[in-house]
């Protein structure tokens, strides 16, 4: 009604009082306190900037219906633009109050939806845990909650479980896949007398486990610690409008005492004085500023989300202008998180695909890791496998068995060994090479004689080097950080091209390594995928979690690559650091319209019509600009 004459009926202003008032007064109250709250304490916010000009809109806007000649049947509001001195007593600005409160609350909604929930991290770190036990009872087993569980019980783990609890185990052998704890890519063999932690996975056989920590004092738990003081220590980025605004505030309420003090020093005319300063206070609230960062910051994860790039909010966005390390988890970042058939290394006379048949049939009836891969790779190459005959399980050193009639070994050299066979010279440079360039070998025999050695390991992702060759365009400075032993890490990190390496850190060290480099005046975005990263990912000023990994992880991240590709990492910090160049282009342009209004306010030249008009032309450039994120490539 205010800005269309031909809605603006007799006393239309007293409907539009009823609209406008709720809005000013009750929608924007959040505001209102927030204001009172930073005045006590002599703070300046984007808060006391849209409290002071629209309770300035509705005071004015009352005192000239009820006092002024505003409230008179037959009013209008002319659509002019043209710059001459106003008679405040018969103008309201209702429409500019309640346009900035609307405006600014569907910008705080917009952004409240993008907002990661608190305490999500921990929560997805305590659901990784096991939730029920077969506990030992007088010989018995009893199923019973997790949560029952005592130092000092004896609980049985099957081949495929999560074990409960940290402890010892006192019967049975076994692989266990630690990785999502530890980072190592090779599973460990565990027997009597070796301790096991909770959460980890049962690869192999059947364990019996004694408890030694149980709830909070176990290593899961003390995981979530960490995360959890990560996240508390980690303080958030100061919105940039209310940086702004500690500087706007005061110099827009420096100008509105000025304006105030020269009309009535030179006219002595009291209206007219507080006229032209309750102008000002009501241009200089901008409308666009609520919606400066929610459109850009919606566009731009829009734009992310099609690109498989998941950003958590504003607060992340400040810190990818800033980076200028960024940390790689090696298994399931740089590498696949898969042990996968390498290299295949024949005795003379030999046949590979004799090799591959037999060692593949034989490690096709083991659930060992490194058995399932060498299975996998042989079954890629040849095809269809033979059925093995008479297996055993050999705990800690291999398999052995009957396949097509030949007595088959697939193991450890020490293997061979009990059976007194000797690995020739060519097999066993093939096994150093390959144990030198951090791969597990596997030696293969039948028939008394050792015929070749298999290579097993965690492949490095095709698109890794790509990777961080784009991460170095960007100016980052890469970073291999594992669990894993020193000889693979090196090897990874020469096939991607990566120079700096730091290896068999545990979780606890991953965090202080992230404060190192921080404390060395480094600003470090991190990228991991397990929840053995979570705690040193919330510990980064900016934490890039791979979509393919753990949800703890994911939660902990400020960043989500949903593909699991490492080249996208590039492409997030392209599209954040765009996006962050975006709000601030959009900050600039929501106070600019109104900046350059405020001299008409001052000169007593502002009509109504100017300052909604002021408003709405930023509210939509702010749109537009943010729009243009969508073209983001």
């Amino acid at each position: 009604m205010a800005m269309v004459p031909a809605l603006q009926f007799d006393n239309w202003q007293w409907l539009s009082l009823t609209l406008a008032a709720p809005v000013v007064v009750w929608g924007a109250f959040p505001f209102h306190r927030a204001a009172w709250t930073n005045a006590r304490h002599g703070a300046a916010t984007m808060d006391t900037l849209v409290s002071i000009g629209t309770l300035a809109a509705l005071g004015w806007s009352l005192w000239a219906l009820f006092l002024g000649d505003a409230g008179m049947p037959g009013m209008r509001h002319g659509f002019e633009f043209t710059i001459s001195r106003s008679d405040g007593s018969s103008s309201i600005y209702l429409e500019a109050a309640a346009g900035v409160t609307t405006f600014i609350l569907a910008g705080r909604y917009l952004e409240a939806r993008s907002k990661r929930k608190a305490g999500a991290a921990l929560r997805a770190l305590l659901e990784l845990g096991a939730k029920e036990v077969a506990v030992l009872r007088g010989g018995t087993e009893v199923r019973v909650p997790v949560a029952q569980l005592a130092v000092g019980d004896r609980f049985v783990v099957r081949p495929g479980e999560k074990i409960a609890t940290d402890g010892t185990v006192v019967e049975g052998a076994s692989a266990v896949d630690a990785a999502m704890l530890t980072g190592e890519s090779v599973p460990v063999d565990v027997g009597v007398g070796d301790a096991v932690t909770g959460a980890t996975v049962n690869a192999g056989g059947r364990l019996v486990v004694e408890a030694t920590r149980v709830g909070a004092d176990t290593q899961l738990a003390r995981m979530a610690r960490l995360v959890e003081d990560a996240q508390n220590g980690k303080a958030d980025v100061q919105r940039l409008a209310d940086r702004i605004s500690g500087v706007f505030v005061p110099a827009v309420l420096l100008i509105t005492a000025a304006t105030l003090g020269a009309w009535l020093g030179l006219t002595g005319d009291t209206t007219a004085a507080f006229t032209a300063a309750v102008a000002v206070l009501i241009i200089a609230c901008p409308c666009a500023l609520g919606l400066a960062t929610p459109t850009a910051l919606m566009v731009g994860t829009g734009r992310g989300a099609q690109l498989g790039i998941l950003i958590k909010g504003p607060e992340v966005l400040e810190n990818t202008r800033r980076v200028d390390t960024i940390v790689l988890d090696k298994t399931g970042t740089v590498t696949t998180g898969r042990m996968r058939l390498q290299d295949v290394f024949t005795a003379p006379g030999v046949d590979e695909g004799e090799l591959l048949r037999l060692a593949g049939a034989l490690e096709h009836a083991s659930e060992h890791p490194i058995a399932r891969a060498i299975a996998a790779g042989a079954v890629d190459r040849t095809g269809s496998l033979p059925v093995a005959e008479n297996f055993e399980n050999a705990a800690g050193l291999g398999v052995q068995g009957v396949v097509e009639g030949h007595a088959v070994l697939v193991g450890r050299e020490k293997l061979l060994a009990e059976w007194a066979i000797e690995l020739p010279g060519e097999l066993a440079e093939a096994r150093a090479a390959a144990e030198a360039d951090g791969r597990t070998a596997v030696v293969v025999a039948w028939d008394g004689e050792a015929r070749g050695v298999l290579t097993v390991a965690d492949a490095v992702k095709a698109t890794s080097a790509e990777a961080v060759a784009g991460l170095r365009v960007l100016g980052l400075r890469p970073v291999l950080l594992t669990g894993d032993n020193r000889l693979v890490a090196e090897t990874v990190a020469r096939a991607v091209g990566i120079d700096e390496v730091i290896a068999e850190v545990l979780p606890q060290d991953k965090v202080d390594v992230v404060k190192r480099l921080q404390a060395e005046g480094r600003t470090v975005a991190m990228v991991g995928d397990g929840v053995n990263d979570a705690a040193a990912l919330a510990t980064a000023d900016l934490g890039l979690a791979m979509g393919t990994g753990t949800d703890a992880a994911i939660e902990a991240g400020d960043l989500t690559l949903v593909r699991g590709d490492l080249r996208v990492a590039a492409d997030a910090i392209r599209l954040s650091r765009k996006t962050l160049a975006t709000i601030k282009g959009n900050l600039f342009w929501a106070f600019g319209y109104n900046i350059a209004a405020l001299p008409l306010a001052a000169f007593g030249m502002l009509n109504p019509m100017i300052a909604g008009s002021a408003m709405a032309f930023s509210s939509v450039f702010v749109v537009t600009n943010s729009l243009r994120l969508r073209s983001f490539k």
